[in-house]
């Protein structure tokens, strides 16, 4: 078998990897994606090296780019259609609400480099932090405990604990009560008024 290894070009083998991994994407992006099923989703992200606690609410239509290094904390509940990007690591912590389309990248391209090379760095997202649809958070920043980002936002720099950040590129615009918040899914319908 090594002997039939070593027959295979170097250019099949690459060509191989990358059909491998084109095919894993698709598998978990186009089909467990939108699979009828948060049960399912999260067993085949945890499957596929994701650390996701059976209570976590997975809602459909989102894309995962490597699932290894995703970690998400008890309670958290993610919206429809996000983009979580854990290539350079990505940690959710514990009661954190998503709302729909949230954009998180761990890596991106230097533009002053000739190649274009890939950097970036892992995001940290603490508990009780709440982001709004269609944010974007870029690589290496940190969300501080029980911060709030605001719809549409682009954060490029770490929000700290209980703020509140919004615009292009997001900025302080409020404060945020110190308390243990309640994001369980479904918990709101109970208290509305």
């Amino acid at each position: 078998m090594k002997k039939i290894k070593n027959l295979i070009p170097s250019s099949v083998k690459q060509a191989l990897y990358l059909w491998k991994d084109s095919l894993e994407w698709f598998f978990l992006n186009r089909i467990i994606s939108s699979f009828p099923s948060q049960r399912i989703r999260i067993a085949v992200l945890n499957y596929m090296g994701a650390t996701i606690p059976k209570s976590t609410a997975v809602y459909g239509g989102n894309e995962y780019r490597n699932p290894k290094g995703l970690t998400i904390g008890e309670g958290t509940a993610l919206g429809h259609r996000c983009i979580l990007d854990a290539r350079m690591g990505l940690e959710i912590g514990e009661n954190v609400c998503f709302g729909t389309e949230v954009m998180i990248w761990s890596l991106h391209h230097d533009y002053n480099d000739l190649h274009f090379k890939a950097v970036g760095g892992k995001v940290t997202i603490k508990k009780f932090a709440w982001l709004g649809s269609r944010c974007i958070l870029l690589p290496g920043v940190t969300i501080g405990e029980g911060a709030v980002v605001a719809a549409g936002a682009v954060v490029t720099k770490d929000v700290p604990a209980y703020t509140v950040v919004g615009g292009i590129p997001a900025k302080a615009i409020a404060k945020r009560d110190e308390k243990e918040y309640d994001y369980s899914p479904n918990g709101y319908k109970l208290h509305l008024v």
